[in-house]
């Protein structure tokens, strides 16, 4: 994972009666081994996150300044520290406006395999502990990364490649913080192109009913539903978008493009390429509720199957009662 520019600022907030103010880098960063491990830290951390997937605004004047910035910097026009600097000069305002405490801008232009991104991350810090040269217990700060409040991951390449449907930017979404994120959008000059959550509920919802088309064996069932897991969840992990072509391939090596043909020809609206959801696709795994004294588990491939769920009177059908269950009944009925 080369890195080829990196640099923290660091924006200060007191107590709410002074502004925020941006105390700027001198230099960037030297490489080093801790900062390839804080990288690839930073990126596990943001994969986790939720977020919102777009492109820059097409209109200029909607876009604002950063998108013509980091061209200006692709084409040696503009260096990275002044790319960094104006950035977090934006970004100040907004964590004045919205954020109880400042914290360190980390941004870093890196290659991963034949990709580069840019990742940039506001970092707070936690109180911590470590062992002295002495071996006594001592106070130690130490960077909070799963409170990360504001990052953004570029795909330079899908953004100077042109493509129509890849969301070639990501940004975080805290629950609770619409106004951040619709603040650091606007510096961004992003646009959110899908709902990852809703494109991810409405892939898995394809794949459901293309099982049940299928009539498939519980065991092929089970199969397909891992290997649609297995490759979204480790898009997810990476950051990158499901494609629904390789998807298809994965799903049934027999018949490669019969998936895919199921989802253009029925009308669900994916595009291409879309953002996978880490929480979803987990949730999809398994179907659970527990309600009344009625605890229901069972796996998601079995819906269609072995268990069948009528929504217009909303009550489960359960077709293959298990062993166990039906003993203890006809038990009961005895």
């Amino acid at each position: 994972m080369p890195i080829l520019h990196s640099i923290i600022h660091r924006i200060d907030k007191g107590d709410g009666e002074t502004p925020a103010r941006l105390a700027p880098a001198q230099a960037e960063l030297a490489a080093s081994p801790a900062l390839d491990d804080l990288l690839a830290g930073l990126g596990d951390a943001y994969h986790a996150k939720t977020k919102t997937w777009g492109r820059f605004a097409d209109d200029e004047e909607d876009a604002g300044p950063f998108p013509a910035a980091l061209a200006r910097y692709l084409e040696d026009g503009l260096d990275f520290a002044e790319l960094s600097r104006t950035l977090a000069e934006r970004l100040t305002p907004l964590i004045d406006a919205h954020l109880p405490v400042g914290g360190h801008f980390l941004v870093i232009d890196h290659r991963q395999g034949e990709a580069r991104y840019l990742i940039m991350a506001l970092l707070h810090h936690r109180q911590g502990f470590g062992i002295s040269e002495t071996l006594e217990v001592v106070p130690s700060h130490q960077l909070n990364l799963a409170q990360m409040t504001l990052a953004a991951r570029l795909d330079f390449g899908q953004w100077q490649g042109g493509s129509s449907s890849h969301p070639y930017l990501s940004w975080t979404r805290d629950r609770g913080g619409r106004k951040l994120a619709e603040g650091f959008a606007e510096v961004l000059g992003a646009r959110e192109q899908v709902d990852a959550t809703q494109e991810t509920r409405t892939l898995l919802k394809a794949f459901s009913d293309y099982v049940e088309r299928e009539d498939l064996p519980e065991e092929a069932s089970r199969e397909k539903t891992d290997a649609l897991i297995d490759y979204a969840s480790d898009q997810a992990s990476r950051g990158e978008p499901i494609t629904l072509e390789a998807l298809s391939e994965l799903v049934d090596e027999q018949q490669p493009k019969a998936f895919f043909e199921h989802i253009r020809n029925s009308d669900y609206g994916l595009a291409p390429e879309i953002p996978p959801d880490k929480r979803t696709l987990k949730a999809f795994r398994r179907f659970t509720g527990r309600a009344a004294g009625v605890s229901i588990s069972f796996d998601s491939h079995l819906l269609g199957a072995a268990v069948e769920y009528d929504q217009d009177q909303d009550r489960l059908i359960i077709k293959k009662v298990p062993t166990g269950l039906r003993d203890q009944l006809k038990r009961r009925q005895d």
